[in-house]
């Protein structure tokens, strides 16, 4: 053993540095670059966004490890390492530049970028070299991706490299500042110039902003700013940063017919456009909100073209046909194949269309681009839903809730990759925070491992410590919505890992409201299902104890199942988990402005992701049953009530040779006809998908149901029946949508009902299947919407289907 109590300073730093290296290699890596000392050097001559991008750098090194890295136009000399950040000509005015290899390697294409590691004698140089001055900007947010970054020190991979360009040249997202968003309407300008630094690190290169007037409150508590004032500054930050600037500006007028509307609308558009330092495009919905046909909308927007041009000359109008019903987007697709209009920039294909991306592009000019507006935001009754959620999530959760979807995303994002330039993300709020960067990250480069994605995610905004772990926990919250919830123990290994990390976290983590966000979700899904097992259980007693009736009497019978469903509100199961997640809830709402209650912080409705107010919705019958129970009691008739208990505990019997479907549960639906699917056909226009609906007084089974979109059938298929039998239909027709009537045909030739719209109150209905549909053993029962309306398309939605054998007829 080598004693080191009397060996010379220069002798213990060599035995040092020689154990490092070796335990470095003993771990099979080189030591990381040591950049804690580093100085940035701006060669002289750069742009404002240019320093721009430099400030970020060094703001963003010094939030994340304490150390705030100086900046120079000159090499530092000795043993200093430097960061040099510029484009190819400002680099090479540099001493000593000429010899190195980064100049000779940036990526000549538009936002492309280099990064490599310059050995000098005594140091390194770390070169950052953008192509252009965006190019500078995405690769100073590489190099803040690679970079290690912890408390009071900062290193890089000593192999790291970089060259590369992105594959689409439109990345971005919506950021509106209105009160419908849960977030969003409580940020300052401080917090939207941080966000933008966020999203611009990861690629993102243009934001879509919303004007004063939308379908939305004009006032919120929230706002610290007036929304004119807001839009304009958000417009001046992403000018600073060199991004696009994007209005999303709905035509809300009644009637642009009306010159005297078609005036009012021209000085109020106008009066947004002169207020804005930037505006790169503007892209007008053709529906949701606004509608307007097709030829008199284009005539408004020929006019305030000429309105645009006069603030920002380079500006164009986008387009799309959303809501249209099947003439109006007829009469869109003609007029932009004969008439050409030269205003139009390009379209935009959106929610609520009725043909999918490849249709439109091929009904679509080629002159005219395509841009993606996917809804990245919702979860249910949306463009891209939760494939078979689970209806605990759907009506607790529900449809603004924080929803890391990485492969779902990525999914949505490579299906259609290929018909359109790029996208502009549909968002209401910092909910879909994740699914903003795997956006942003596939736009740059599609063939990036959504994990990887994720680990940079995780490694640059939570903390270089759990750049995997915090990876693997947003996958993880991704599957637990990918099995139904009772049967889904993964849900409680998901709340174990997030648990361990929140253990041994610091103060600092804790305050980090991507971390929060996190957590809240693990642990609101754990207390979900502690809740659904427990009200499970406790319904299936009460339906042991409704089998009783005829013994013990109808009243006590109810009483008796009263008592026993009224646990679930007094006996409440995982109550420090409950709690943890309101604590949570106050959390967000202090670090990023999350409304997560209406009472508590003001959320604008219950169903804008205020997921606190519906944390304890009934997940089991209790109170369609109480209902029930309330009206069996008002009978004298001790009959009448059993007999009404009898039905209640047989619901689901379709008696013998009978089938049962509830198709509101995947475990139940086995003759539904599904399609495609999700991987094939996300917006499900051509697949079946599951829909929620939360009326408190339904029984749970009309609270989710099949549906299917616009002119597409729902289907049931049935094998191998009694040919020589008869048969009728049960149906419950439920859902969200009771204007559309519904018509029901057996294996396409036998109506056995006519156009008809959903009974309201919903009811079982029950109808008669003509012997010859079922003669040779099959059957095929669709259903149909009214064709060719406009809207979402929602309105063909079953519940419940009950196929009952009457018994044999005559052979």
């Amino acid at each position: 053993m080598i004693s080191t109590k009397s060996a010379p300073r220069w002798v213990l730093l060599g035995l040092s540095i020689l154990i490092g290296a070796a335990a470095a290699h003993g771990a099979g890596r080189a030591p990381r670059i040591d950049l804690t000392s580093a100085v940035v050097v701006a060669p002289s001559g750069l742009s404002g966004q240019e320093r721009k991008a430099i400030e970020m750098l060094v703001d963003e090194v010094a939030k994340r490890s304490r150390i705030r890295w100086r900046v120079t136009q000159r090499m530092p000399t000795g043993d200093v390492p430097a960061i040099v950040v510029g484009q190819p000509a400002a680099i090479k005015t540099l001493p000593g530049a000429h010899s190195w290899q980064v100049p000779n390697q940036v990526d000549a294409r538009a936002e492309g970028y280099a990064i490599g590691i310059e050995h000098q004698p005594t140091s390194v140089v770390v070169v950052v070299m953008g192509n252009d001055r965006r190019g500078v900007l995405f690769g100073v947010g590489g190099l803040l991706r690679a970079l290690h970054m912890a408390r009071d020190t900062i290193s890089l991979e000593p192999d790291f490299k970089a060259r590369t360009a992105p594959r689409y040249p439109l990345r971005g997202h919506q950021l509106g500042y209105r009160p419908k968003t849960n977030s969003y309407d409580g940020w300052t300008l401080a917090l939207w110039e941080q966000y933008i630094r966020d999203l611009a690190v990861f690629g993102t290169n243009a934001v879509e902003l919303i004007p004063p007037r939308s379908d939305d409150d004009a006032d919120s508590p929230h706002f610290p700013l007036p929304p004119l004032e807001m839009m304009a500054g958000m417009s001046k930050l992403l000018d600073d940063y060199g991004l696009d600037v994007w209005i999303w500006y709905p035509a809300m007028d009644r009637d642009y017919a009306d010159a005297a509307t078609v005036t009012a609308a021209l000085a109020e558009w106008g009066e947004v456009f002169a207020r804005l330092p930037r505006v790169d495009a503007v892209f007008v919905p053709g529906g949701d909100p606004g509608h307007t046909r097709p030829r008199t909308l284009f005539a408004l927007l020929e006019k305030q073209t000429k309105v645009l041009h006069q603030h920002h000359p380079r500006a164009r109008f986008w387009v799309s046909p959303q809501s249209f019903n099947r003439q109006w987007l007829d009469e869109f697709c003609e007029i932009l194949t004969r008439e050409q209009p030269a205003w139009l920039g390009g379209v935009v294909f959106g929610p609520q269309i009725r043909i999918s991306l490849p249709e439109l592009r091929a009904r679509v000019r080629a002159k005219y681009p395509i841009r993606r507006y996917p809804d990245i935001t919702h979860s249910r009754q949306c463009q891209y839903p939760v494939p078979e959620w689970d209806m605990a999530f759907a009506l607790t959760l529900a449809r603004e809730c924080i929803n890391p979807r990485p492969l779902g995303e990525a999914r949505i994002f490579q299906i259609y990759q290929r018909e359109a330039i790029g996208f502009i993300t549909y968002s209401e709020g910092c909910n879909d925070d994740v699914n903003k960067i795997v956006w942003s990250s596939l736009g740059w480069d599609p063939d990036q491992p959504v994990v990887d994605i994720l680990r940079d995610y995780s490694g640059y905004f939570v903390g270089d410590r759990y750049r995997d772990d915090f990876a693997q926990g947003l996958m993880a919250l991704e599957r637990n919505w990918r099995a139904p919830l009772l049967a889904n123990a993964g849900v409680q290994t998901t709340w174990a890992q997030f648990r361990d990390m929140e253990k041994a976290a610091s103060p600092q983590d804790l305050l980090n409201w991507r971390f929060q966000q996190g957590l809240y979700r693990a642990y609101y899904d754990a207390y979900e299902r502690s809740r659904l097992i427990q009200e499970t259980d406790l319904e299936q007693k009460g339906m042991q104890v409704l089998r009783e009736a005829s013994r013990l009497g109808p009243r006590l019978a109810m009483r008796r199942v009263s008592a026993i469903l009224d646990r679930g509100l007094t006996e409440s199961t995982a109550t420090d988990l409950r709690a943890r997640v309101h604590e949570l809830g106050e959390a967000l709402y202090q670090s990023i402005r999350m409304q997560l209650s209406v009472p508590r912080y003001q959320a604008i409705a219950v169903d804008r992701g205020a997921s606190l107010d519906t944390i304890d919705v009934a997940l089991n019958d209790r109170v369609w049953l109480e209902n029930e129970f309330d009206r069996l009691r008002k009978t004298d008739n001790e009959a009448v009530m059993l007999a009404g208990l009898e039905r209640i505990v047989h619901w689901d019997d379709p008696g013998p040779g009978g089938f049962y479907d509830d198709l509101g549960d995947v475990m139940r639906q086995p003759h539904l006809v599904r399609g495609p699917g999700f991987d094939q056909d996300p917006a499900f226009l051509r697949s079946s998908l599951l829909g929620f609906t939360n009326r408190p007084a339904w029984r749970r089974s009309w609270c989710r149901h099949a549906e299917t979109l616009h002119e597409t059938p729902l289907q049931m298929a049935y094998e191998d029946l009694d040919g020589h039998a008869r048969y009728r239909v049960r149906v419950v027709y439920a859902g969200d949508n009771f204007e559309p009537r519904i018509r029901l045909v057996a294996n396409d030739r036998y109506e056995i009902h006519a156009w008809l719209k959903k009974p309201f109150p919903v009811r079982p209905v029950e109808f008669e299947i003509p012997a010859a549909a079922t003669a040779d053993g099959r059957l095929r029962l669709s259903w149909h919407a009214e064709p060719g309306r406009g809207g979402n398309g929602r309105g063909c939605q079953v519940a419940e289907v009950w196929l009952i054998k009457e018994g044999a007829r005559e052979r």
